[in-house]
Parts: C-alpha cells; structure tokens; sequence
C-alpha cells in the first residue's frame, strides 16, 4: 500500500497535507481509488464554502459505485481541482497528486489528531 509518511489520513479514507501558504491539499487515497476501480467523476467542494471536520463535501464515482468526500478537519475552502473535472482518472494515476480540493484550516493544529500512515494502514487493512 503506498502511504507517503508526511501525509496525514481519515478513517474514511482522504489525505491531508500542510501545504507551505498554511492551507491543507485534500484527496482521496491510494487504497480508496484502487477500491473504487475506474473514476469517472470528481465533484470538490465549492471554494468559500465552510466545512466541519467530517462533514461531506463532495463526492467521487466509480465504474463500480460513488462514494462521498469527508473534510478531515474544520476550515474554509480555498480551491478545486478543476482539472478533475475534465480528467477524474488522474486520481487513478496518481492519489497523492491528484488533490481534490484544498482549505484553510479553522486551526492548523487539529491536524495532528489525524492518522499517520501506520494507523491508516491498520484501519484500510481492516476494510
């Protein structure tokens, strides 16, 4: 399972990462696309919108199914990845690069109650 050990990870399976600015990219990860099989479509949450920890905000589809985005922690959206909109496979091709939509954080702090990369793979090994 590829899990880059500066990422921080959900038990729903997104990825966060403190970017430089102080806002946090979110994604979905490797285990959760290679599960979904084939992604056809990617909806990221409009920027301005505020989100709670663990709320929905979007949603990605599958040949096989659809399945909703969580915010990993409180904050505003900053930014969506247009890009995905007219190339969802990119998730396919690469998890950790394909971010999906990115939010400044309410407190950057609440990051660390995250998992780190050995937690989130004893959770995805029990899916």
């Amino acid at each position: 399972m590829n899990l880059p050990p500066e990422l921080k990870y959900t038990t729903s399976h997104e990825w966060a990462r403190l970017e430089e600015d102080g806002s946090v990219a979110v994604g979905i990860t490797d285990h959760a696309q290679e599960a979904l099989g084939d992604i056809v479509f990617v909806e990221a949450p409009q920027p301005g919108r505020k989100l709670a920890k663990g709320e929905s905000c979007g949603v990605v589809e599958s040949v096989k199914a659809a399945s909703d985005i969580y915010a990993p922690i409180a904050g505003t959206v900053l930014a969506r990845n247009e890009e995905l909109g007219d190339a969802p496979e990119k998730v396919n091709a690469d998890a950790y690069g394909a971010w999906m939509y990115r939010l400044k954080p309410d407190n950057p702090g609440d990051l660390a109650s995250l998992l780190d990369a050995g937690a989130y793979e004893k959770t995805a090994a029990e899916d």
